[in-house]
């Protein structure tokens, strides 16, 4: 590996129209204090899930991993995919034998879950993990061999107890090479050699300016009642409002390029997942009331910085709420930011590409060249390729 550590980073600012991007408990939109000032918030979580999302439609989906409770389910689908002629209800039990008996995966029955009707009519529920468990697509073919294995060897809770199977099993969970996985990682409360620790870094997005949160009245009305009009109220069924806020969010992320390849133990797996990642994160937004405000925007700014020194939120740019002019003001005063910081403390970038919309983002041309998202991802993956080379 290189001396020098290898780190992209990721600044986004980005303008919502009147949106409720990430609720809380209550409905109503996210929100912090920040600068002694009410910021609109959207959580990590809720940009994350987006990204990952996004990545179904640039990678290989047998790259990507399945998050669910559902592993016996997926498993028993994946057995009988390998070995079309095997009896539905002895698939669905070697399914739970390899995650329960060989991989010590703790699974129960679940609260209510699909049921599924074996050969004799029987209904059957597949037991769940008590948790959401994120396990790649390759991990579940290579356990459905296992799987089929322990059909065909007969007893199938005797084999997968076997010393040297369990052995096999662990040894698939634990390595796991999906770009997902790597890039957000597992935790399992019930086995932490299972865990995965993530190569990326996500920050909460919050507002560069003061926030204020409005509501929005609406009524619904009832098509027939409103033909009819027998009760006079034009026809309104029923009312109610939702709250929403409008803002120019900071988003960061970053991703430890030597992690990220210590996890997927391949250098053209790891830059194919750093560009996805900058792709995906630059270009998704939470779906939250979607359909209510339509809030599919695309940054004004994107800053790509790689780095050999360490990762740097350069949030402190919006300590003082911006005023007047947000996009060109928090513009210039992220760049103002970023470059105290490394003329401080020695963190100037190795490269630094920026892709901005309009002329309020101006200033950034002091740290690049303003260029496309795709030549950025194309530049953006022969640097870090470049980097892994071993020596």
């Amino acid at each position: 590996m290189t001396a020098n550590r290898t780190i992209v980073e990721i600044h986004i600012l980005q303008t919502m129209p009147p949106s409720n991007l990430n609720r809380d408990d209550t409905g109503s939109p996210k929100k912090a204090v920040y600068g002694g000032v009410t910021r609109a918030r959207v959580s990590s979580q809720a940009w994350k899930r987006p990204t990952r999302l996004k990545f179904r439609e640039l990678v290989d989906p047998n790259q990507l991993g399945i998050r669910t409770k559902r592993v016996v389910e997926v498993l028993t689908d994946r057995i009988l995919r390998l070995d079309p002629a095997a009896d539905p209800e002895t698939a669905q039990k070697a399914a739970q034998s390899v995650l329960q008996d060989a991989g010590g995966i703790k699974l129960a029955k679940p609260r209510s879950a699909k049921k599924t009707d074996d050969a004799d009519g029987n209904v059957n529920e597949p037991d769940q993990s008590s948790y959401l468990l994120f396990l790649g697509s390759h991990q579940y073919d290579e356990l459905a061999a296992i799987g089929k294995e322990a059909i065909a060897a007969g007893g199938i809770k005797d084999f997968l107890k076997n010393k040297d199977v369990k052995k096999r099993v662990k040894g698939i969970l634990q390595n796991d090479r999906a770009i997902d996985v790597a890039l957000f990682g597992r935790m399992v409360a019930d086995d932490t050699d299972l865990n995965v620790d993530a190569a990326a870094q996500v920050a909460h997005a919050i507002s560069v300016q003061r926030v204020d949160f409005d509501s929005d009245y609406f009524t619904a009305v009832d098509d027939v009642k409103q033909d009819s009009d027998e009760e006079g109220d034009a026809g309104a069924a029923m009312i109610g409002d939702v709250e929403f806020n409008s803002a120019t969010f900071y988003r960061y992320a970053n991703v430890d390029v030597d992690r990220l390849l210590d996890t997927l133990g391949d250098a053209n797996a790891t830059t194919q997942a750093v560009t996805a990642f900058v792709d995906a994160f630059a270009t998704t937004v939470p779906n939250g009331k979607i359909n209510t405000f339509a809030h599919n925007t695309l940054p004004d700014l994107v800053v790509v910085n790689l780095r050999d020194t360490q990762a740097v939120n350069l949030v402190g740019a919006f300590e003082r709420p911006i005023a007047g002019e947000i996009v060109a003001n928090a513009t210039k005063a992220l760049v103002e930011r970023e470059q105290e910081i490394d003329a401080s403390y020695g963190t100037t970038p190795v490269r630094t590409w920026v892709v901005r919309v309009g002329k309020g983002t101006e200033a950034a041309d002091q740290l690049a060249a303003r260029q496309p998202l795709h030549d950025v991802l194309t530049e953006l993956g022969d640097a870090v390729a470049a980097r892994l080379v071993r020596e």
